[in-house]
Parts: C-alpha cells; sequence; structure tokens
C-alpha cells in the first residue's frame, strides 16, 4: 500500500513578491508583475517586457563568498527553500538525512552566465572565463545546492522536461515518498532566463507577447486579443513528507498531494495536442480515485497563446466530462506572473495550495474579450470565493510533454 504524501511548507521567489505572503496578496487582489525589461537594454527587440524578480537580496539567504559560484536560479532556488524550510519547521539532522530528498525542475538552467561566459571568451580570451562557470550553469546545481546546504542525502536530481519540468519534479517527488525510499522531499522548480539571447530566441519564434505599451496586459489568458506568453522568472519549492513521519513530529499539513498523471503529446515539438493533455488529466484523476465531478478548481497552465489555451480547455471538458468542466472553477495565474518556464508548476502548486486554504480561486486577469472558444468558466478578472477541496495544477511543455498533479485539503 502506497504512503501518503503531504506538504508541510511553501516558498516562492517570483514577479509578484518575494515571499508567500506578499506573492498571495497580490494573486488574490488580481496584481501584475510584467514590466519593462531592466536586466538588458531591450531596445529594438520585438518584445520588451517580462516578468522580472524585484528587489531579490540574494545575500539574506547566502554567503557572500558564495553568491558569486551560483547562477540566478540557484540563488532563487535556495531563497525559496529558506522560506519553505522555516514553514516546515523541518530540522534535518545527520540520523534524518539520508531519508530526505531533493528533486528541483529547471527548464533551461543557467543561461545568463551562459551568455555572459560566451562574450567574455570571445571578447577577452579563455583564461578570463570564470572557474565558477560550469558548475553555476548545470541545471541540477539549484537541487545540488539545496542537498548540500541542509544535509539532505537522499535522492537529489534535476527533472529538465521543458515547462513540465516543476510539475515533474514534484510528482516524481510523490513517488519516491509513496514507494519508502524517502520520508521528506524538498520538490519544486527554479528559473531564471530573461536575457537578451532568450527574448531574441523565443520572439524569433513569435512565441511572446508584442504588448510593450501595456506590460501589466500583455499576459492575457483566454482572452481574444492575446498574442503570446510573457516571459519570467523565479521559484517555487514545497516540503513533502510521509503522513506519519509529519504526523509524529507535529508538522502542522497545509494540503496532501494525492494524484500524478504525465503523458507525452508524440505529435510535434511546439504544437501542442488535445489528446496529450487529455491523457495526463486522466491519469491524474485515476491515480488520486476521483471523477470530474469532485474537482472544484483547476490552476491551468494556460500561456496566453492562442492554440495553447483552447487545447487545454478543451482537455478539461474531455477529462472531466462536459457537465463537470462547467462546474469547475479555472484561473491562468500566468495572466499576473507571467511564464515561469521550468519553475512554472513549482509556483503555481503554491498558489494551488494557497487557493485551497483560503478558499479563493484566484483570479485571470486581463480578460477584456473572452475568446468565445474559451467557454468554460476562467475566472475572468476577479478573484471568487469556492470552497476547494480538490485542485489540479496542470504544466505542459516543448516537446509535447505533459504533468498534472492533484492536490486536496488535508482531513
Amino acid at each position: 500500500m502506497k504512503k501518503r504524501v503531504v506538504i508541510t511548507g511553501i516558498g516562492t521567489i517570483n514577479p509578484i513578491g518575494n515571499n508567500v505572503d506578499v506573492t498571495w496578496e497580490g494573486i488574490s487582489q488580481g496584481k501584475s508583475g510584467i514590466s519593462r525589461i531592466t536586466r538588458f537594454d531591450p531596445e529594438g527587440f520585438p518584445t520588451q517586457i517580462a516578468g522580472e524578480v524585484k528587489n531579490f537580496e540574494p545575500l539574506d539567504f547566502i554567503h557572500k563568498k558564495e553568491v558569486k559560484k551560483m547562477d540566478i536560479f540557484i540563488q532563487y532556488a535556495i531563497g525559496a527553500c529558506e522560506e519553505a524550510m522555516k514553514q516546515a519547521d523541518l530540522t534535518i539532522t545527520e540520523e534524518l538525512g539520508p531519508e530526505v530528498g531533493v528533486s528541483v525542475g529547471v527548464g533551461i538552467g543557467g543561461l545568463p552566465g551562459i551568455q555572459n561566459n560566451s562574450l567574455i571568451v570571445e571578447n577577452r580570451g579563455p583564461s578570463k572565463v570564470s572557474p565558477f562557470f560550469i558548475p553555476m550553469c548545470i541545471s541540477n546545481m539549484a537541487a545540488g545546492y539545496i542537498s548540500i546546504m541542509y544535509g539532505a542525502k537522499g535522492f537529489s536530481a534535476t527533472t529538465t522536461s521543458a515547462c513540465s519540468s516543476a510539475n515533474h519534479s514534484i510528482g516524481d517527488a510523490a513517488r519516491i515518498i509513496e514507494r519508502g525510499d524517502a520520508k521528506v522531499m524538498i520538490a519544486g522548480g527554479a528559473e531564471s532566463t530573461i536575457t537578451s539571447l532568450a527574448i531574441a530566441g523565443f520572439g524569433s519564434m513569435k512565441a511572446l507577447s508584442r504588448r510593450n505599451d501595456e506590460p501589466a496586459k500583455a499576459s492575457r489568458p483566454y482572452d481574444k486579443g492575446r498574442d503570446g506568453f510573457v516571459l519570467s522568472e523565479g521559484c517555487g519549492i514545497l516540503i513533502m513528507e510521509e503522513l506519519d513521519f509529519a504526523r509524529n513530529r507535529g508538522a502542522n499539513i497545509l494540503a496532501e498531494v494525492i494524484g500524478y498523471g504525465v503523458s507525452s503529446d508524440a505529435n510535434h515539438i511546439t504544437a501542442p495536442t488535445v489528446e496529450g493533455p487529455t491523457i495526463a488529466i486522466n491519469k491524474a484523476m485515476k491515480d488520486a480515485g476521483l471523477n470530474g465531478e469532485e474537482v472544484d478548481y483547476i490552476n491551468a497552465h494556460g500561456t496566453s497563446t492562442p492554440t495553447g489555451d483552447i487545447n487545454e480547455l478543451n482537455a478539461i471538458k474531455l477529462s472531466l466530462g462536459e457537465d463537470a468542466a462547467r462546474k469547475v472553477s479555472i484561473s491562468s495565474t500566468k495572466s499576473m506572473t507571467g511564464h515561469l518556464l521550468g519553475a512554472s508548476g513549482g509556483l503555481e502548486a503554491v498558489v494551488t495550495i494557497l487557493a485551497m486554504q483560503n478558499n479563493l480561486v484566484p483570479p485571470t486577469i486581463n480578460i477584456e474579450n473572452l475568446d468565445p472558444e474559451c467557454d468554460l468558466d476562467v475566472t475572468p478578472n476577479v478573484a471568487k470565493e469556492r470552497e476547494i477541496n480538490v485542485a489540479l495544477s496542470n504544466s505542459f511543455g516543448f516537446g509535447g510533454t505533459n504533468a498534472t498533479l492533484v492536490f486536496k485539503q488535508f482531513r
């Protein structure tokens, strides 16, 4: 019999705020974290906006001599993990260490360091490249540094599956606990890729919104005028524990993870299908032992792309059934945070848990002219009070990779 998995701590750093309380205040009030890019001069780029983390101070979490060894995504992971660990009130002793694992999804990794050091080697020569360049950019170093800092000596790895990375990492962490291979897993996602290279690359694909004159209104899932996603950065971390272990140490339990489903479109690297997400949602609900009528809220992938938004809503109809799909509350919090790529599922898991705790469905902001094909309850513009006992969180990525998590109020 598989073991039950509960959440005892959450932490986040994102464009809305650098901790859970500020983030929830902003999300519940429909605040946008999108603004003009400041990391580089975006003049001349078709897209000049992004969801940058603001006022982040790595020295609050990391010793000064260590900061220069880490690209930004690692720093975000450590900051969010510190908040989650404090909330969980968890101390990893020498005895507990082998029973604690780390699973942090990262989509691209240290792109700022790669771009910067590429310029250095071309312009100043190979001897000027930082000796920390390689370890600061490797995707698994978010998990690696957390493991080192907290003494987590169990499983430590990074899933890289584009925008599904964090959901895969959280779901796989749940599986590890369920089968008894860990008592505690630190899981989530981290990403920071707001560079001229990334904006140029996604821009060349015509994937990004070009609503430069109205940054706060650029990410607009389900709106008829949506023109692409907004690139963002940040981190979301969960402390996941085996139920009996959490109870025995007197932990405050925030929610339970009851389902996880995955699939692949097996169709195209960037063009989504309806079938792939449908399979993932169906598998997650089967794993949780649920039918469509029991789902109260879905934190949608909802990236603000013309095709993707409709595809996901159609998958929800197929998975839950038409009648149940029309009763469920759906929102895309990417309308406020932008798209954190590999970290999106980590942040959205945090938001989903907060929505359950507060029985409040976050809004999808910037819906000024609802696309008639987006004909489910997508919670336009204003948060809605509703009892949320069961919630899904979807993440879908390039390569046709899909992952759905199911959370439940802990009883």
